[in-house]
């Protein structure tokens, strides 16, 4: 998910607004890996990918300087002719993608400890014993199967 949002962050607030960063692309060019901003390799260290965020981050950062909002840029990766967009509409488009994938990690996180809400001392949930949880997930896939025409 860090290169993804790596990616997102150097295409639409870097190259769409004529700003490459000159970061090397592993997901351009001969031999590129099919989805490689989605997974990563073995020569790549935890290290390395967030080195390339963080300088991610820096070079969006230098675009928000350098452009007004209003800035109209070109998204290489969209159609001919319905590839313009404003510099805020680049920035809601990363803004919104970045907290989808913040979702997921956070699930992922909880499949994997268990710990949900804000902190140990702050689950922001309702005090509840396991039969509480069973009938109220019971309730909501009620509604959902209702909702779909299933009930």
């Amino acid at each position: 998910m860090v290169k993804h949002a790596t990616h997102a962050e150097l295409g639409y607030l870097g190259d769409t607004f004529g700003r490459p960063s000159g970061l090397p692309e592993p997901l351009f060019g001969e031999g590129a890996d099919t989805n490689a901003d989605m997974w990563a390799r073995a020569d790549e260290s935890r290290e390395d990918i967030v080195a390339r965020y963080r300088g991610a981050w820096a070079h969006a950062d230098a675009t928000l300087e350098e452009r007004e909002l209003d800035a109209v840029g070109t998204v290489p990766w969209w159609p001919s002719g319905a590839d313009e967009v404003t510099l805020h509409h680049a920035i809601v488009r990363v803004i919104a993608d970045t907290h989808r994938h913040a979702g997921h990690a956070d699930i992922i996180r909880e499949l994997i400890d268990g710990a949900v809400g804000m902190n140990e001392d702050n689950t922001s949930l309702p005090t509840a014993d396991t039969a509480w949880w069973a009938e109220y997930r019971q309730q909501l896939e009620s509604v959902a199967r209702k909702a779909s025409g299933q009930e």
